[in-house]
């Protein structure tokens, strides 16, 4: 990932800190100028110094010899020009540096707080990365919460919306909008993050549907305990992956082409049959959902959570059944104003 700050934005900021040098260094001139010449405290050199270097014109806290007067017109015409360009400096890393930084946040405050029925991914570490991909190319709703700034650069990048800030804290999750949420995804890089985020989600809204990430077979336990509905580790999942590749490659193709090409005309989506949907307590075969759509039912999730894997014309759907279906867009936008959904 690219951390690198914008060069225009490095230029602002090495002038500020060129400036702020230069002004440190006229105040430190003229506080030892004042004591050497007229003797006098540090706290009068100073005094006199600021309020001539900032052109306020009190009047001198002493009388001034003719060495001081010199020094002092020298001062002034050194010091103000320091002054000038102190202003400068500051005034240009506000406008291009913090203003459009302030707006930009602004704006993405409000985008996010129009989401609805959105996803919310905690964390953009190189697996957060990747899921933010998938997101993005399915089209899906989603925001990202991220806590090094850094991080969140790049994020704000790649175009995605982005907060900053602790997902393990509740204030965070109810800035990503997670009473309007669909699911979360607990993607930070220790076990200990996620738990934290998993169960702060559980407490804010039950009901989310909650994916993590864990790294060992004890930390997935205890993410499903304090309310994850699923959590993979990575290496197990990719081991089960490698393995499938090498026992069945051409299975392992089709899915990922179903699933992930942007040209491949089917696709692999879940449906449900919300309540009062006229296809409730009817068959698979009274439903005609072949003839009528050309989509195919796969599978089945009852409400009880158990799976029909293979569905016969003689299947019942139920409300609040979830369809895994395998159809075109146009199949499936078929089926879903069939069963209701739309």
């Amino acid at each position: 990932m690219n951390n690198q700050v914008p060069p225009a934005q490095r230029l602002i900021e090495s002038r500020l800190r060129w400036a702020i040098a230069l002004l440190i260094v006229l105040v430190a001139i003229g506080v030892i100028g004042y004591v050497a010449i007229e003797g006098w405290n540090f706290l009068d050199a100073l005094f006199m110094t600021v309020t001539t270097l900032s052109t306020v014109g009190y009047k001198e806290v002493h009388d001034l010899s003719t060495p001081g007067e010199i020094f002092t017109i020298l001062l002034i015409v050194v010091g103000v020009g320091g002054m000038l360009y102190t202003a400068t400096a500051v005034v240009a890393y506000v406008v291009e540096v913090q203003f459009p930084g302030i707006v930009r946040r602004r704006r993405m405050n409000e985008r996010i707080a129009e989401l609805r029925n959105h996803y919310i991914l905690c964390g953009f570490g190189r697996v957060g990365h990747f899921i933010g991909q998938e997101l993005a190319r399915e089209r899906a709703r989603f925001v990202v919460v991220e806590a090094d700034p850094e991080v969140l650069r790049d994020c704000e990048a790649v175009g995605h919306p982005c907060l900053l800030g602790d997902a393990t804290e509740d204030e965070t999750l109810k800035a990503a909008g997670i009473d309007r949420a669909r699911g979360l995804v607990a993607a930070l890089d220790t076990d200990e993050k996620n738990l934290y985020v998993v169960l702060s989600a559980r407490v804010l809204r039950p009901d989310i549907f909650i994916v993590a990430r864990a790294t060992s077979e004890d930390a997935e336990s205890k993410l499903r305990r304090v309310g994850a509905n699923r959590v993979l580790t990575p290496y197990a999942t990719a081991g089960r992956r490698m393995a499938t590749l090498l026992m069945r490659p051409l299975v392992a193709d089709f899915l990922d082409t179903v699933m992930h090409s942007e040209q491949m005309e089917l696709l692999l989506e879940e449906l449900t049959v919300p309540e009062g949907s006229p296809l409730a307590n009817m068959t698979i075969g009274e439903m005609h959902v072949r003839t009528r759509t050309g989509a195919f039912i796969l599978a089945i999730q009852r409400k009880d959570a158990t799976m029909v894997t293979t569905p016969s014309g003689e299947t019942m759907l139920q409300a609040g059944d979830e369809l895994v279906v395998l159809g075109t867009q146009a199949q499936l936008r078929q089926l879903e104003q069939l069963e209701g959904n739309r």
